[in-house]
């Protein structure tokens, strides 16, 4: 969407803040030895306390309030029954709608013993997606935001998951622009425009550059042994910097 209102900037900060603080609360609550599905629950029970709706479930049927990746999963992982162990990387992914507008944010994070591999790798994927958000206002070209997760990705010693994308948010959880490569395209001459409301969320490895669907038609998961982190937030374009809407 792009903003045509106070109303609508306001609208969008009310359901990132739930957002944000459902993640916040999932993770500060993950354990060992408690199912994703349990994990889940308690994410649907912060949303219905700030009377937020899943959007995944809402939109397209998905079978959980949130997305809970463990491992090998990087993405869209089911709540199930799935035991969480000490040193597994979780990622959580939560979208929510309210009043009809929409936000989406996501984590990884380690359950403790946190390890220099993995602990590492979350935190630099952290820093680049607030690198990329940094760099973005109006008039900006699209494809920098591709340009700068791979080139950040690269320096730190990393690959880019490819075929996973930032997207435009807003008045449905995917909206225009629908794909926000993770990677530099040259013949992408879009442009940034004052009021744009998208994602920027990278995905960085330790090995693969894709990832593939399951059985369950879902998941998404790594084909070798590597890791995989991702950080999500829903920012809105200006002539100055971002304004983030999933801060905490």
């Amino acid at each position: 969407m792009t903003i045509q209102s106070q109303e609508d900037i306001e609208q969008l900060m009310k359901i990132g803040r739930i957002v944000a603080t459902t993640i916040e609360e999932m993770k500060q609550n993950a354990r060992p030895g408690m199912t994703t599905r349990q994990l889940d629950e308690i994410g649907k029970e912060v949303l219905a306390r700030y009377g937020a709706v899943s959007a995944p479930m809402k939109d397209v049927d998905f079978p959980g309030y949130t997305c809970i990746s463990v491992n090998e999963e990087v993405a869209h992982g089911i709540p199930g029954e799935r035991v969480i162990h000490a040193g597994d990387l979780v990622n959580i992914d939560v979208s929510a709608e309210l009043n009809g507008y929409y936000a989406d944010a996501g984590q990884s994070f380690q359950v403790p013993p946190v390890t220099n591999e993995v602990g590492g790798l979350c935190q630099y994927t952290y820093e680049t997606m607030m690198k990329v958000i940094s760099n973005l206002k109006a008039g900006v070209k699209l494809n920098q935001v591709g340009k700068i997760i791979q080139d950040h990705a690269r320096k730190g010693g990393y690959r880019v998951v490819e075929n996973l994308c930032s997207h435009g948010v807003g008045k449905g959880l995917h909206e225009e622009p629908f794909e926000i490569l993770p990677y530099f395209e040259p013949r992408d001459r879009r442009v940034l425009k004052v009021g744009q409301v998208i994602t920027i969320e990278p995905f960085l490895s330790t090995g693969t550059s894709y990832v593939v669907e399951q059985t369950d038609g879902w998941t998404l998961a790594v084909p070798d042994r590597s890791r995989v982190a991702q950080f999500e937030h829903t920012i809105i374009i200006t002539n100055n910097k971002p304004i983030i809407v999933t801060a905490c």
